[in-house]
């Protein structure tokens, strides 16, 4: 899984491997990557770290052929490196714009694009394997200043149930989860003063989601039957509207 040293993903790990799964962690901080591979294993489970950056397509081929390797053709696509930062489009952030893309589309379709084989050789040995790609609320709701974040959003989105026509008749389920807000790490590289706000008045007003609520979203899709395929999932936060 992508994204594997805080927040979402290292919840996610955390699941998957209590329910018996070995987990590839694939994110840049190596120091936090080790640190949970210490806490899976000490929990019995096993774990690979692998530092990398997402956007780098030949590091990601590298990383891929890795897991392969030391754990076997992943069954599970976990892709769930992105980053929000949202600005009024009259500012001309570019350099915010391209890191978004660069992150949340480009990013997300190497690493589809390494690990898709051995996906499609597991669900031919297991009968079925999973991608499933972190999208957003974003991606349906309207929100202003989040007009490029939103946009890579929907693109994971549409994205995935495009890729779903592809990969299912291979056997491999493919599903977007589109959470809320959720209380990670990802609302604190915001720069936009009034994005801040806004996430910080909505955290102070209602009870958001825990990272461990999203990794039990993602512990259901996969543990579903192989002819069950939830192509799209949003998960909120009960108070929150929009």
């Amino acid at each position: 899984m992508t994204g594997a040293s805080s927040g979402i993903g290292a919840a996610t790990a955390k699941r998957l491997a209590a329910s018996g799964a070995k987990v590839a962690l694939l994110a840049r901080r190596a120091d936090r990557l080790q640190k949970l591979v210490n806490e899976i294993e000490q929990s019995g489970g096993t774990a690979l770290a692998v530092a990398i950056d997402v956007s780098d397509a030949d590091a990601v081929r590298a990383a891929a052929d890795r897991v392969g390797t030391e754990l076997g053709n992943a069954d599970l696509l976990f892709n769930n490196a992105g980053v929000m930062l949202p600005a009024p489009v009259e500012e001309q952030r570019f350099d915010q714009w391209q890191q978004q893309i660069d992150l949340n589309i480009s990013g997300l379709m190497y690493v589809i694009g390494a690990f898709v084989p051995q996906l499609i050789a597991s669900a031919a040995e297991k009968g079925v394997a999973d991608l499933i790609n972190t999208s957003s609320i974003g991606a349906q709701n309207i929100f202003p200043n989040f007009a490029v974040y939103a946009g890579t959003k929907a693109y994971v989105t549409h994205m995935s149930r495009t890729l779903r026509a592809e990969l299912g008749p291979k056997g491999v389920r493919v599903s977007a989860i589109e959470p809320g807000i959720v209380e990670t790490e990802l609302a604190d590289h915001v720069t936009d003063a009034g994005a801040t706000e806004w996430i910080t008045d909505t955290k102070g007003q209602i009870d958001v989601l825990e990272s461990e609520d999203v990794a039990e979203a993602i512990n259901f899709l996969a543990s579903q039957p192989a002819r069950v395929n939830f192509q799209q999932l949003t998960i909120m936060p009960t108070a929150q509207i929009s």
